[in-house]
C-alpha cells in the first residue's frame, strides 16, 4: 500500500489534501454544535433563558449545521473525484504494463489473475482510497477533538470513556489478526474462479463434444465452495463487530448517566456538563466504530494494492533496445541459437544455425513438438533466446526498439485472432493509414474477397475473436492484415491449415507477386504448402536435421521423406 501511495501524483495529492482538510473542518463544526447544545441546556436550566437568547443560540446551531452539510458535500465530491481519477490512471498503467509483458510474464501471472487485478482489485483500491480520505480522517479527528473536550468538561467521568475505549481497542486488535490474512486468500480464490470460468467458456465446444459438462461443473463448484467458505468465515467473524460495538456503546451510555445522576445529585456535576460530556463520549465511540469498519476495509484495499504493485514493479524480461531504423536488407541469421522455456532445464531448440536472404521463401517443417513455431516466435521476441543470437539486417533483435522490430514484421499466428469491430478496423492493424484500394488488394491476395459479399462489406461487424466467420475466413483476414502493411519479413505460423488445397495454392501464387522484395518464413504441416519454397528447414527434437529444396530433401533427409510419404503418394511428390 505504501508503494502505491508513493505512486500518487502531485495534483492527486493536492485534491486528497483538500478533501481531508475539509473532513477535519467538518469534525470541528460538529464539536461546535455540541458546545452550542451545552450552552442551550445551561441557559434553560439556569432559569435565565430569554427568547432572544434562545434564538441566538439556535441560529448559530442552524448556521453550523448548514455549514457542516456544505463542507461534507464538497469533501465527498473531491474525495470521489480523486479516488476515481487514481483508479483510472492505475487501470491505464496496468493495461500498458501488461501490454509490455513477454509471454513469460503473462504465463507467470496467468490471464485470469491479470484480468482480476485490472478490474476487481483496482475497484477495491478506489473504494479504499475514498474511505481513507473520508472515514480514516474523520474518525481520528473526531476522536481527538472529542477527547480534548471530554477532559475539559469533567475528569471524573472520563474513566468511563477510557474503559470503553480499552475494551473496544482490544476487540479491534483481535479482529485484525483473525480476519486480515483471509483477504489475501479471497483475492487468490477469486482468481481461481475467473480461471475456471474463462477456461470453460473458451473451451465450450470441446467440453460439449466430450460430454464433460459435469466435470467442468464440479471444478467450478469446488472453486466456488472454497471461495464461499472463506467469505463466510470473514462475514461471520466481522458480524460480531457491530453488535459488540453497540453493546459497549450502550454500556458506556448507561454508566455515564448512572454515575452522572449520582454526581448531579451531589452537585459535583451540572446538567449542562453531563449533557455535553455524553455527546462527546458518543462521538468518541462513534469514531472507534468507524475505525472498526476501516480495520475490515483497509486491509482488503492493502491486499489489492499489493497485487497491483506486484504487476507495476515487475521487471520486464524483454527490454527495449535503442536501434530505431536500419537498411531494408531482408536478411535473418540464426547464430548458435538455443532456447529453453522458463522453468525448463532442457533446451527445446539446440544450436540452430541458419541464414535467410532477401526475397527467399523459407519453410519450416517437422513433427509435433519439434520447435518450429518456437523458433519463429523468437524473431518478434515473444521470448528471448537462451543462448546465441538472432540477427536481422545486421542488428541483434535485442538491440532494436520493439516498435521498429514489429514494423519490419508481418506476423500471422497459428490461431487466427480477430478483434471485435469492423473488418476494416482489423485490417488497419497492419497499416494504420491504408487506403480502401490497398485493403482491397490485400484481401484479393489473401483470397478474402468474400468480404464484399457480406451485407456491410468492410464495415461488417466481427464478434470478439471473429467467431461470426468461419475458421478459414479468419485465417484469410489475418493474412490480409499482414499483407496490407507490405512488411520486410512475412511470418506465417501454420497460417494455411484451415484453407482447402485450392485456396491454399491460389493464395500462395498471388502472394509471390507481392513478396519478391520481402523475405517469407512459413511454418507448415502440409507438404503441399511448402513444396515450392526456396529452402526447407526440417526440424526434429529441436535440431535442424535437413536443409534444402523439396526434391533434395526427399533423397537425403529421412525425417522429411517420412512426413512427405505420410501425406502424399510418390507420384504426387514428384
Amino acid at each position: 500500500m505504501i508503494k502505491l501511495i508513493k505512486n500518487i501524483k502531485g495534483i492527486e495529492w493536492l485534491f486528497a489534501l483538500v478533501a481531508m482538510g475539509l473532513v477535519v473542518f467538518n469534525s470541528w463544526l460538529d464539536m461546535e454544535i455540541i458546545k452550542c447544545t451545552g450552552s442551550l441546556v445551561g441557559l434553560i436550566t439556569s432559569g435565565t433563558a430569554t427568547t432572544q437568547g434562545l434564538w441566538q443560540i439556535a441560529g448559530k446551531m442552524i448556521g453550523l449545521a448548514v455549514g457542516a452539510f456544505g463542507v461534507n458535500f464538497v469533501s465527498n465530491v473531491v474525495a470521489s473525484y480523486t479516488s476515481t481519477h487514481i483508479a483510472k490512471r492505475l487501470r491505464r498503467e496496468m493495461f500498458a504494463k501488461v501490454n509490455s509483458f513477454s509471454m513469460e510474464e503473462i504465463n507467470r501471472f496467468s490471464t485470469a489473475s491479470l484480468i482480476t487485478r485490472s478490474t476487481n482489485d483496482i475497484t477495491q483500491i478506489s473504494q479504499t482510497l475514498f474511505m481513507a480520505m473520508r472515514m480514516a480522517v474523520r474518525a481520528p479527528s473526531m476522536a481527538v477533538f472529542s477527547l480534548i473536550n471530554v477532559v475539559n468538561v469533567n475528569l471524573t467521568l472520563s474513566w468511563v470513556t477510557a474503559v470503553a475505549l480499552a475494551i473496544m481497542f482490544a476487540l479491534l486488535i483481535v479482529m485484525y489478526f483473525v480476519v486480515v490474512p483471509k483477504f489475501t486468500e479471497i483475492q487468490q480464490k477469486t482468481d481461481r474462479i475467473n480461471l475456471v470460468t474463462r477456461e470453460n467458456i473458451t473451451g465450450l465446444r470441446v467440453v460439449r463434444a466430450y460430454n464433460a459438462e459435469q466435470i467442468e461443473l464440479d471444478k467450478f463448484e469446488n472453486a466456488n465452495d472454497d471461495l464461499t467458505k472463506t467469505r463466510l468465515f470473514v462475514s461471520r467473524t466481522t458480524a460480531i463487530m457491530s453488535p459488540s460495538m453497540n453493546l459497549i456503546m450502550n454500556g458506556m451510555y448507561i454508566a455515564i448517566f448512572w454515575i452522572g445522576a449520582y454526581l448531579v445529585g451531589k452537585n459535583i456535576v451540572g446538567y449542562q456538563d453531563l449533557t455535553v460530556f455524553t455527546q462527546y463520549s458518543m462521538h468518541i465511540l462513534m469514531s472507534f466504530m468507524i475505525i472498526s469498519i476501516l480495520f475490515i476495509m483497509l486491509p482488503r484495499g492493502a491486499t489489492s494494492a499489493k497485487r497491483i504493485t506486484e504487476i507495476l514493479s515487475t521487471q520486464n524480461k524483454i527490454v527495449d533496445g535503442v536501434v530505431e531504423s536500419t537498411e531494408r536488407l531482408g536478411k535473418i541469421e540464426f547464430k548458435n541459437v538455443s532456447f529453453a522455456y522458463p522453468g525448463s532445464e532442457e533446451c527445446l531448440l539446440k544450436n540452430i544455425n541458419l541464414t535467410i536472404k532477401k526475397g527467399e521463401t523459407v519453410a519450416f517443417i517437422g513433427s509435433t513438438g519439434s520447435g518450429k513455431s518456437t523458433l519463429i516466435n523468437l524473431i518478434p521476441r515473444f521470448y528471448d533466446v537462451t543462448d546465441g543470437e538472432i540477427i536481422i539486417d545486421g542488428v541483434n533483435v535485442k538491440d532494436y526498439k520493439l516498435a521498429t522490430l514489429y514494423e519490419k514484421l508481418g506476423f500471422v499466428p497459428q490461431k487466427a485472432l480477430l478483434f471485435k469491430g469492423t473488418i476494416k478496423e482489423n485490417i488497419l492493424y497492419g497499416k494504420r493509414d491504408a487506403t480502401d484500394e490497398e485493403i482491397a488488394k490485400a484481401l484479393d491476395i489473401a483470397q478474402a474477397n468474400f468480404v464484399y459479399d457480406l451485407e456491410s462489406g468492410l464495415e461488417y461487424q466481427l464478434a470478439q475473436g471473429g467467431y461470426n466467420v468461419s475458421g478459414g475466413q479468419r485465417q484469410r483476414l489475418s493474412i490480409a492484415r499482414a499483407i496490407v502493411g507490405n512488411p520486410e519479413f512475412y511470418i506465417f505460423d501454420d497460417s494455411f491449415s484451415a484453407l482447402d488445397y485450392k485456396t491454399d495454392r491460389a493464395l500462395r501464387e498471388k502472394l509471390k507477386t507481392v513478396t519478391q522484395d520481402s523475405t517469407t518464413l512459413i511454418v507448415a504441416q502440409r507438404i503441399g504448402t511448402i513444396m515450392d519454397a526456396d529452402k526447407i528447414v526440417v526440424l526434429d527434437k529441436g535440431e535442424i536435421v535437413g536443409l534444402g529444396k523439396h526434391k533434395e530433401l526427399l533423397k537425403n533427409c529421412k525425417v522429411y521423406k517420412e512426413i512427405a510419404l505420410s501425406q502424399l503418394s510418390k507420384e504426387e511428390l514428384e
